[in-house]
């Protein structure tokens, strides 16, 4: 079971980039990749390749981006990013070590940008853990944050002020979300799958229920009028991030419930989801690897 599960995942991870566009026929082996460019509020900017959603702020000062996605993307990026007012970045923030959010770091790290992620982070990327049945290499020196924070971190550039706070043991345990404190825009990292069911890397210190804990404080905090860049996923509002809320919430129930009752796994798997989470599993975790990953997450609390 646990190879069968460990294919799927892997099968679905291949299909990431397609889920973060929500269309299955954008990319192809055959097609070329491109990064395409939003712009959100004030100077902040969402763009999008392969992997996880990239946040940007533009300005004479210099660009800043969130998250930089994978290696293969990284001088299409960097064209993209040349229209913003430069080609390299002079900071990058990773929100957490995965793969999808920091191998562009390599390619900018090379040319001077900047790194600056949680503390935690850092480890992981000089000791990556097993992820989808793979052992990933640890990054070179170039490519590690050269900054870290432990609890929370400020810059100021091109006039916004931007914040990363650490939200723990949620998608990993080196989570940042990032917030643009003039523009009111907010990169939530893979915190938040708008409308799907989230990844949640149990391995590399990741929970549900600390998944769940982390966006219900956020809803706390986020301005009710901001706008959200996800992890994966079109730009979103309060609104979808409530909706994602209760249904990590509401599901993790319907399985902790189960559980109490001494259900095994595959019960619990056959007996599946109410039907109003059907689009929620039709993206990157299908519901019986969600149902899975809470079963395994309140099995090892």
């Amino acid at each position: 079971m646990k190879r069968i599960f460990a294919f799927a995942v892997i099968t679905s991870l291949l299909s990431l980039s397609v889920f973060a566009h929500g269309d299955n026929s954008h990319f192809s082996n055959k097609q070329e990749v491109t990064v395409k460019t939003q712009k959100v509020g004030g100077n902040v900017y969402m763009l999008q390749g392969r992997g996880g959603n990239i946040g940007a702020v533009a300005g004479p000062e210099g660009i800043l981006i969130v998250d930089d996605d994978y290696k293969a993307v990284s001088q299409k990026l960097s064209d993209a990013l040349k229209e913003l007012g430069s080609p390299v970045p002079k900071f990058i923030l990773n929100t957490h070590w995965h793969g999808d959010h920091t191998e562009g770091n390599d390619f900018f790290g090379k040319q001077q940008s900047i790194i600056i992620a949680h503390a935690n982070v850092r480890k992981r990327l000089l000791d990556p853990p097993v992820i989808f049945g793979q052992k990933t290499a640890p990054y070179a020196s170039h490519a590690l944050p050269m900054l870290t924070y432990t609890e929370s971190m400020t810059i100021h550039l091109n006039g916004e002020e931007i914040t990363l706070r650490y939200y723990p043991n949620g998608h990993t345990d080196g989570d940042s979300v990032v917030f643009f404190k003039n523009a009111n825009v907010v990169h939530l990292g893979d915190d938040f799958f708008v409308g799907r069911f989230p990844f949640v890397d149990i391995d590399s210190g990741g929970s549900v229920q600390g998944m769940i804990n982390n966006v219900s404080s956020l809803l706390k905090t986020i301005p009710s009028d901001a706008k959200l860049i996800p992890g994966h996923g079109a730009l979103a509002t309060t609104a979808d991030l409530q909706t994602y809320r209760d249904a990590l919430a509401d599901t993790a129930k319907i399985v902790q419930d189960a559980m109490k009752k001494k259900k095994t796994l595959d019960e619990i798997k056959k007996a599946g989801l109410p039907a109003k989470f059907d689009s929620f599993g039709s993206g990157f975790i299908k519901t019986p690897q969600w149902i899975e990953t809470i079963y395994r997450s309140y099995s090892k609390k």
